[in-house]
């Protein structure tokens, strides 16, 4: 894993736009009904990544308004909560991901929430590049942290490893210190997977 400096890793210098994948009224990105867009490029590595093709800036295709509107209108059935920013690394993408939040508040006000996962610590952000915080101060819920693999635990809500926390924003900055999400809930219990061919 690695731990970038404040300001060493920049999105003006390394974003190229680019999307790796958008999900639609999705239920495992958070809370809710959900839309994803997974924007390409994390330079943190971590060991046992979801999605590494998602890594690379150069991966999938270009953020383009045709999408955004897609996003949008998306977002307008009243059973969909809110969106959800993954990647790859948002905060390395602060462009797009800017773009969208602005255009989400600019049409839903504050009645669909935004989440964001990423590898920076919320500790880290703060005193990160003016995009990085700025994006932070418009988001609601946060997963932050590195993925490590030797905290893996399946166990756990919206997250891959125990040092993940899954962070309630807004809460957070108004307190200075992190609050963590008032609905957190991991399992205490792990079920056998059921293979398909129990099922045939």
């Amino acid at each position: 894993m690695r731990d970038p400096k404040p300001n060493e890793w920049l999105a003006s210098e390394l974003s190229q736009n680019r999307i790796a994948d958008y999900k639609a009224f999705n239920f495992v990105d958070g809370e809710g009904v959900r839309n994803s867009l997974y924007v390409s490029g994390c330079l943190f590595a971590c060991e046992g990544c979801f999605n590494v093709a998602a890594q690379n800036f150069n991966y999938g295709k270009p953020y383009t308004k045709e999408l955004e509107d897609q996003i949008i209108a998306d977002t307008a059935h009243s059973y969909v909560q809110g969106l959800t920013l993954l990647g790859g690394e948002p905060f390395l993408n602060t462009n797009v991901c800017l773009q969208l939040v602005d255009r989400l508040h600019a049409e839903f006000g504050d009645t669909k929430d935004i989440w964001s996962w990423t590898g920076y610590t919320f500790e880290e952000l703060l005193q990160d590049s003016d995009d990085k915080l700025e994006l932070l101060n418009k988001i609601d819920i946060l997963v932050d942290g590195r993925f490590d693999l030797s905290k893996k635990n399946l166990l756990l809500q919206f997250r891959g490893s125990s040092n993940q926390r899954i962070i309630d924003v807004p809460k957070s900055l108004q307190a200075g210190q992190v609050v963590l999400w008032d609905k957190l809930h991991d399992s205490e219990k792990a079920f056998e997977q059921i293979k398909k061919s129990d099922l045939i």
